[in-house]
């Protein structure tokens, strides 16, 4: 049985820590590891695309990130409950067209007993950038450094 802490019911730290750690794992761009965060059977709506299961969602992330080159996302707790979590988030990308994108979006998420998320429902707007208004800048491939500031630093 996999366990993935930090486990139901969450606090507001612990609710934290479980954001932080997906935003990290996203930003590594990895699909077989960011999978693993979810049930076997996890279903997720993402804009309009309905995925069931962790190999829907490593497929799903793979065409994601060879069509969103230069991924680089930052999360935010918004609202918590023992069982649920609410993220708003904001991800910067470009398109093999060379235009750079920011994403803005909610998910709501809901987690087994052992800190796997079986539900993520997830709302996003994308509006065009110049590359010069980017605002993520890091290492691509990696973690937001802890000295990088938050969306609501940023005013997003």
């Amino acid at each position: 049985m996999t366990i993935k802490p930090p486990t139901p019911p969450f606090t507001l730290e612990t609710a934290t820590q479980k954001v932080r750690g997906a935003e990290d794992a996203w930003n590594r761009q990895d699909p077989d590891s960011v999978a693993l965060a979810y049930t076997a059977d996890s279903w997720w709506r993402n804009r309009t695309s309905f995925v069931q299961g962790r190999e829907q969602i490593i497929e799903f992330l793979e065409h994601k990130w060879a069509r969103e080159l230069n991924y680089r996302l930052i999360k935010e707790l918004w609202a918590f409950t023992e069982t649920r979590i609410a993220v708003r988030y904001c991800y910067e990308s470009q398109a093999t067209t060379g235009s750079w994108y920011r994403s803005f979006g909610n998910e709501n998420w809901e987690f087994d007993q052992n800190g796997l998320m079986r539900w993520r429902h997830s709302s996003i707007n994308d509006l065009e950038i110049d590359e010069a208004d980017r605002k993520f800048h890091w290492e691509l491939g990696t973690p937001r450094p802890p000295d990088h500031p938050g969306l609501s630093e940023l005013g997003l």
